[in-house]
């Protein structure tokens, strides 16, 4: 084998396969933005007062807001004080899903927001820093006639953030705060048809608990889960894509074996990168419809942090071996500055998701966003996460352009050839210069979407403010890495063809006194390619 089959294949060929890449490219977008559903699905629910009329307050006891064992209701709070009703004795209780409804395995996960509507009381303001405990309950049952079954209980306290925009007079009294939402629960998994949540303020004045908080009218959820729909299409496109890139890469590596000299740290590096797409690929998700697996946020987590590591190791290792010289190159200890950095970053948002969604597994109460200190650290390692992704790709394009100028370098000092050898070598520089600036959008798109997911991820628990990302951006961005990889394995296996197979006899006459002159000059150096070999010439001459 010689030469690598970007530079040994035919230009129509080669037009052909990037044609057909292309249309896979645009049809992933498609898939998103014609088939798919939204990804996800936000429902808003008004918790139901319940009153607790027995005297011993027994867990066993959960309140329905509607059905045939609902609970004993109150409109408001004043028909409490009236009936002589303690606040103690106050269950706000909410069903998930509406009525008439079910929850559905498909929808992947929960996601449970908190706002309180408290109204503004001269004798009963908001105090600086107030804090509400709640005690919350949750359980499941999968038909309208069984019993509830306790599935988490906690106490958790969040602060509150209300303003007052209006002045505070006599006048304005029974106006609303305008309080920013809470972060209330997360769950890892839909196993169940029906949810019911319990919710109590207990007051205790001596100890100060939920004291100075207002008074509060009403609590209103917001429920966010993964819509059916978009997940049907996910799993579609992983089971599709998952034999694809798993073929390429064992037909990559097969070739790779069968050459004479043993594969240098870019092939490796590409068959990791090969390993890595099949590993986020592999729709393991589908169990997740028949099992409760709740830990299945945090795998999938780990895995695309995997992916984001070996990919972006990959375009550094990708640029360095094309600018470093023979005696540097082919040694992964050379990039441990540029390399270091992406595995501390990928092992800090690891951490960073073990303390949220690792603990959430055992508590799906338990938010890092519940605290000051707890906060301020997610907002400052969601915008230093983006300010290192856009630091990163700053980065590479320096390292791109270095390889573009080393490349015009080495062109200078290759010995002079006939005009077919020159186009011939010409149209190597442009394929991988071509290559390289597709590697560069791939990057851009990459790092948009990263930044993207960290504030998408963020929003809730910081306002209202929030961005809109539709399925199509979802399943381009997924297709455009798998289409990527695929290329990647595709054009860098070696070729059997080797350059001037299929020139005439009187052509490779005149160009063996060019072959033996160019060889000397620049194939003792391995690597797969001609570009590779050209970039990493010692500069003896």
């Amino acid at each position: 084998m010689a030469g690598a089959i970007i530079e040994n294949m035919s230009t129509k060929k080669l037009v052909i396969v990037g044609v057909i890449l292309l249309l896979f490219q645009v049809f992933s977008f498609l898939v998103g933005g014609l088939i798919a559903p939204s990804p996800t699905t936000a429902v808003h629910y008004l918790a139901t007062k319940c009153v607790d009329v027995r005297k011993h307050h027994q867990k066993s006891k959960w309140f329905m807001p509607w059905g045939p064992n609902q609970c004993e209701k109150i409109r408001d709070f004043d028909e409490a004080t009236v009936k002589m009703i303690e606040a103690n004795d106050i269950v706000f209780a909410v069903h998930i899903p509406l009525p008439n409804k079910e929850m559905s395995p498909w929808f992947q996960f929960m996601l449970v927001i908190l706002q309180f509507d408290i109204a503004f009381k001269l004798v009963n303001q908001i105090e600086e820093g107030a804090v509400a405990t709640i005690d919350v309950g949750l359980a499941y049952r999968d038909n309208t006639v069984s019993d509830w079954i306790e599935m988490a209980h906690s106490i958790e306290q969040r602060k509150l953030s209300c303003n007052f925009t209006t002045i505070k007079s006599p006048e304005n009294e029974g106006r609303y705060y305008e309080c920013d939402l809470l972060p209330f629960m997360e769950v890892g998994s839909v196993a169940h048809k029906y949810y019911l949540l319990n919710i109590r303020l207990p007051v205790n004045e001596r100890k100060r608990v939920n004291v100075g908080i207002g008074e509060i009218k009403d609590i209103r959820l917001v429920g966010i889960h993964q819509n059916g729909g978009f997940t049907k299409v996910w799993f579609a496109m992983k089971t599709f894509l998952t034999p694809s890139i798993l073929i390429i890469m064992v037909w990559y590596w097969r070739r790779i074996t069968l050459m004479t000299r043993p594969p240098v740290l870019l092939e490796k590096v590409i068959f990791a990168l090969g390993i890595s797409m099949t590993f986020i690929n592999i729709p393991v998700e589908w169990f997740s419809v028949g099992f409760n697996w709740t830990w299945m946020l945090l795998f999938g987590d780990i895995r695309q942090g995997i992916f984001y590591a070996m990919l972006l190791s990959f375009w550094i290792i990708f640029c360095g071996e094309h600018l470093m010289d023979q005696t540097e190159r082919n040694r992964f200890a050379v990039y441990w500055k540029q390399v270091g950095p992406i595995v501390f970053g990928s092992f800090c948002l690891f951490i960073f998701d073990m303390c949220e969604r690792g603990v959430q597994l055992k508590n799906p109460f338990y938010s890092i966003w519940a605290s000051d200190v707890g906060t301020e650290l997610a907002m400052a390692f969601i915008i230093v996460a983006g300010i290192c992704a856009c630091l990163y790709f700053l980065f590479l394009c320096f390292m791109v352009f270095q390889v573009f100028r080393n490349i015009s370098g080495k062109r200078t000092s290759l010995p002079a050839m006939s005009k077919a050898r020159r186009l011939h070598y010409e149209g190597l520089i442009f394929r991988f210069k071509f290559l390289m600036l597709v590697t560069l959008a791939c990057a851009a798109m990459t790092v948009i979407f990263f930044i993207i997911s960290q504030v998408n991820e963020g929003h809730w628990h910081w306002g209202d403010y929030t961005v809109q990302v539709n399925s199509a951006f979802f399943t381009g961005i997924y297709g455009m890495w798998n289409l990527y990889v695929f290329a990647i394995m595709f054009l860098y296996a070696p070729s059997h063809k080797r350059y001037g197979d299929e020139q005439s006899n009187g052509d490779l006459g005149v160009n063996s006194g060019e072959d033996i002159q160019l060889t000397t000059t620049i194939t003792h150096v391995d690597g797969p390619t001609e570009i590779y070999k050209m970039t990493g010439k010692e500069a003896q001459e």
